[in-house]
């Protein structure tokens, strides 16, 4: 393959094509990473993740901020929890909502 010269030296430099390509994660973790980015990359998803950053909050406490039908809040919500950014728990009828370890380390 005719490459320039100045890539040819630094990709021998740091083992040729086969460390280059060392250095590319998973298919899993790059997958992890892109549910993490497009979970963050919507204001409103931000805006959920801030209101239940210093306390876990029902359903109807988030929406009275956001302002969405439930359908879309819960399309909202799911894209944080495969995000891994929140969770959910029961507590009877209600689903309280948290941060999880990782949305705590975005919201730094």
């Amino acid at each position: 393959m005719d490459l320039p010269e100045q890539i040819q030296k630094e990709l021998e430099e740091i083992g040729g094509f086969e460390a280059l390509a060392g250095r590319v994660p998973s298919p899993e973790e790059l997958g992890a990473q892109s549910r993490v980015h497009h979970a963050l990359a919507d204001p409103l998803r931000l805006t959920i993740l801030y209101l239940i950053k210093d306390q876990p909050l029902c359903v109807c406490v988030i929406n009275r901020f956001t302002r969405l039908s439930g359908s879309k809040l819960s399309y909202h919500l799911n894209i944080l929890k495969e995000g891994g950014l929140i969770e959910g728990e029961y507590h009877g009828n209600w689903i309280i909502y948290s941060l999880t370890g990782a949305g705590r380390e975005y919201l730094r």
